[in-house]
Parts: C-alpha cells; sequence; structure tokens
C-alpha cells in the first residue's frame, strides 16, 4: 500500500492503519515519513490538554472522568499516555492504560500508551508525530498524559494547548513540589485528593506564587481547581476551566504565537534527529565508529576535533 492510501485509510478512522502507523513512528521505521506528509493537511483541529504531575496524584482517574464528560458532549477522544519504559522489552508498562478500560469499547475513544524510552522532560520523542495521527483520524480533544517524572516535567507546554499540573496535599513540602519550573507552565492547577489535610492550605501556597510571580506574557491567569477524582467531585469545575482556556486561545494573534512555538521546536527536533540518523548511517557502513574511537583512545585525535572532522565530512557530501 503507497502513503497516500494509507493515509486515506487513517483519515477514515481506520483504527488498525492508525495503529500500524503509531507504532512504526516508535519504532522510528523509515517508511512513516512519506505517510506523515500525506497525513499532514488533514491536520490542526485537534485541541490538546496536557496532563502532567508527579507520580500517584491521579493523573490517570482524571483522565478517565474527563473522557467521559467529553464524551458526553459527544466529542471524539485521543488519549496518548506516556509510560515508564519496560527494562526488558523497551516498551511502554501499560499500567494507566489498563485504568481506563471502560472505554476500550467506544469506538470514539482511542488510547495509544508511549515509552518514555529515556527520555526527558516527561514525553517520548513520538510523541508530536502520534497527536498528529490522532488529529488526521479526526479526535477532537487529545488527552496527553504524562509519565510523572517530576520537577523537570516540562516538556507539555510544548505541546499541548492547555497544560494542567495535577497536585496533591501531604507530599511533604508542598512549596518544593511545585516550584521549579511546574508553575511556570501550569494553565491549571488541579489539588486532587482535596479531601486530604492540607488541601486549603496548598490553594493559598499556589495562589501566593502565582501573586508574587511574573505576570504572563498571553496575560490568562491560571486557574486553580480541587478535585476529588475517585468520586468525580471537582470534574465539572475541571472541564469548565479547560473550555474557558480553550476560548481564550482562540484569539487569533495567540493561536499563530502558539502554533510558531510549537513548530519551531518540532522543526529543530527533526532536523536533529536527521543529521543523527545520517552521521551514525554514515559511519556506520564505513565502520567508521569504531575507527574513531580507535583514533581517540590512540590519542591521535581529541574527541572533539574527531566529531567536528565527522560533521565536516558529511556537511561536504
Amino acid at each position: 500500500m503507497n502513503p497516500r492510501e494509507w493515509a486515506q485509510r487513517i483519515v477514515k478512522g481506520d483504527i488498525r492503519a492508525a495503529s500500524r502507523l503509531m507504532r512504526d513512528i516508535d519504532d522510528r521505521m523509515p517508511w512513516v515519513s512519506d505517510v506523515l506528509k500525506e497525513l499532514y493537511p488533514h491536520t490542526g483541529s485537534a485541541y490538546v490538554v496536557g496532563v502532567t504531575g508527579s507520580p500517584g496524584v491521579g493523573k490517570s482517574t482524571l483522565v478517565d472522568w474527563l473522557i467521559e464528560v467529553f464524551r458526553k458532549k459527544g466529542l471524539r477522544i485521543g488519549v496518548v499516555v506516556i509510560d515508564p519504559t519496560s527494562p526488558f522489552t523497551g516498551g511502554a508498562i501499560l499500567g494507566d492504560r489498563i485504568r481506563m478500560q471502560r472505554h476500550s469499547t467506544d469506538s470514539s475513544v482511542f488510547i495509544r500508551s508511549l515509552a518514555t524510552r529515556g527520555s526527558m522532560g516527561g514525553l517520548s520523542r513520538s510523541t508530536s508525530d502520534i497527536l498528529r495521527v490522532m488529529d488526521a483520524m479526526g479526535k477532537d480533544i487529545i488527552l496527553l498524559e504524562t509519565v510523572g517524572v517530576g520537577q523537570d516535567e516540562v516538556d507539555v507546554v510544548n505541546i499541548a494547548h492547555t497544560s494542567m499540573i495535577v497536585l496533591i496535599p501531604g507530599l511533604g513540602d508542598d512549596i518544593q513540589a511545585i516550584k521549579a519550573g511546574i508553575l511556570e507552565i501550569g494553565d491549571i492547577f488541579v489539588i486532587n485528593k482535596c479531601e486530604r489535610e492540607g488541601a486549603e492550605r496548598m490553594e493559598r501556597e499556589i495562589m501566593m506564587m502565582l501573586e508574587l510571580g511574573a505576570q504572563r506574557k498571553d496575560g490568562w491567569v491560571p486557574k486553580i481547581i480541587k478535585t476529588e477524582a475517585i468520586k468525580g467531585k471537582g470534574i465539572k469545575e475541571l472541564v469548565e476551566a479547560i473550555e474557558e482556556h480553550r476560548a481564550f486561545q482562540e484569539d487569533p494573534e495567540r493561536k499563530r504565537n502558539f502554533l510558531q512555538k510549537v513548530l519551531k521546536i518540532e522543526l529543530v527536533t527533526h532536523l536533529k534527529d536527521q543529521i543523527s540518523t545520517r552521521i551514525l548511517d554514515a559511519l556506520g557502513q564505513e565502520e567508521g565508529l569504531s575507527r574513531a574511537v580507535d583514533e581517540i583512545i590512540a590519542g591521535e585525535k581529541d574527541l572533539y576535533s574527531k566529531s567536528e572532522e565527522i560533521l565536516k565530512q558529511l556537511m561536504c557530501q
């Protein structure tokens, strides 16, 4: 099947074709780029909601409720769950997807797990391409749940229209849990398990830190929503906050600024990947990597000079 036929199947909602493509995107198979080129004109309509926070804060339970509420509104939902990488297979450990199995029979809900594969920042390297496939499938909302790596999990802001930070009281120093990096990226702060002692204090601390921090360039004032996801409490208010932020993002200038930011990051990432692949392929074909290392070990070249030499040779090809 040629790339155009494959893309047409996905645009029509063929789940098997989409699943195969997503698998090969994650495995970085060469053929997928031609299909992604065909799919690109069919993208740009989906709204991405990023859900991030430390492990155990209830992200998956919240996502499960969001699926239900958005489906009742008649929206088609995609879910991308970034899971920890299995040390044995290199694939995703599917704990989060198991929790969402009650939606598995709904043809308008598509759930995909991805492994981080060592990527920092809470996302997988193939995340943006997977989101684009779901977009082309006609999903209205895509929920992106990150792996939960802690304070450095900020990549979600570079890919999601709305970034939702999930916190819970009682994890020790609450301010430490929210201050480094995370505070700056949140459009909505969710205090889950709000029945616990310390929820009110955490809300006051977040409000204080938001007031003391620099005003956001886009003018949005982050919302703070308290939920008890296990019982479905606060979900209505959370959905309203997401919809309010989406309406705020509809401003043409804000939409353009967001698209510029996302595409700049994606373009640089793809360029780095292509250059890296070309270098490794060139070295591998000539067994040059081993020879280059031997030269460094022998003291004939230093690491930095050798890398510059390899890059120059590649650029001259």
